[in-house]
C-alpha cells in the first residue's frame, strides 16, 4: 500500500479523518473536483446532500480505477460543501458511509472541509477533490 494513515501523538485523534498520510508510491494523481454526476453527466441526488456526497466519492473511485488505482490510494481529500453548517455533518457522514459500503473501503483520510457559497452549477451541493499516490 502506497498510503499509510496516521494520527500522531500530540494532536487530536478524530474518528472521521486522520491528521496525515505518509505516501511511498511513485506516481502522484491529482483529481479534479468530483461532483454528483453519473457517467453520462446527468445530475444525481438533486437537493440531497448525502446522495451527492455518495456519488462524488464513487466518482473519485471510478477516476482512480481508470488509472490503475483505487480509493485506498487516496492520500488527501478536500470537500467543498455549499452553505456548510455543522448540522450538515450527519448527511455528509451518511453519504461517505454509503459510498464506503459500496466500495468496500475505509473512507477515513486526511480531509479538509470547506464551506463555500456556491459551486460551478446551481444544483451542486458538494464537490470532492482528491490526491492519490500509486505504486
Amino acid at each position: 500500500m502506497a498510503v499509510t494513515l496516521v494520527n500522531p501523538e500530540g494532536l487530536p485523534k478524530p474518528e472521521v479523518y486522520r491528521q496525515l498520510s505518509v505516501a511511498t508510491g511513485s506516481r502522484l494523481v491529482f483529481l479534479a473536483g468530483q461532483v454528483a454526476r453519473d457517467a453520462d453527466g446527468r445530475p444525481v441526488g438533486e437537493g440531497d446532500l448525502a446522495a451527492q456526497v455518495e456519488q462524488s466519492y464513487l466518482n473519485v473511485a471510478t477516476a482512480l480505477a481508470g488509472v490503475g488505482g483505487s480509493f485506498a490510494d487516496v492520500a488527501k481529500l478536500t470537500v467543498y460543501v455549499v452553505d456548510w453548517s455543522p448540522e450538515k455533518m450527519p448527511l455528509l457522514g451518511e453519504g461517505v458511509n454509503r459510498a464506503a459500503a459500496k466500495l468496500g473501503v475505509d473512507p477515513v483520510k486526511p480531509i479538509t472541509l470547506l464551506g463555500v457559497a456556491a459551486l460551478g452549477e446551481p444544483d451542486l451541493l458538494v464537490e470532492v477533490e482528491a490526491t492519490a499516490v500509486l505504486e
